[in-house]
């Protein structure tokens, strides 16, 4: 799979480190999609059935936190994998959805990219 064909909708409300994380992904080919919340990712969601991976921070302000979206997501586009970070708390495997994965806050951009290539090895 051509990973301009991996279309990767990232979720975070800090700006630099959403410009920062996009920037990265883009440069290693991914195309890719920012919100700065859950809001915004659901709109984003609804209007683009090529989202493959959902990359999201916990803690946002809004309607729901990071957790929530990926519960939602995992049950309207069950398809779509679910990465989840944060610098505020640690997650464990069981708050996420089946098959998410979680990353702590300061991460490397390259494994990060090395986790989507392997989410997306099966598909």
């Amino acid at each position: 799979m051509d990973l301009a064909d991996i279309t990767i909708l990232v979720v975070d409300d800090e700006p630099l480190v959403l410009m920062s994380t996009v920037d990265f992904l883009q440069d290693e080919g991914f195309a890719v999609l920012e919100a700065a919340n859950a809001d915004e990712a659901i709109a984003l969601l609804e209007t683009n059935p090529a989202i493959s991976i959902l990359f999201t921070d916990v803690d946002m302000p809004g309607s729901m936190d990071g957790l929530k979206l990926s519960a939602a997501v995992r049950k309207r586009w069950p398809p779509v994998r679910i990465v989840v970070t944060s610098g505020h708390r640690i997650v464990d495997i069981t708050d996420l959805p089946d098959g998410g994965v979680f990353f702590s806050k300061p991460y490397r951009h390259s494994d990060i990219a090395a986790s989507f290539r392997e989410l997306m090895s099966g598909a």
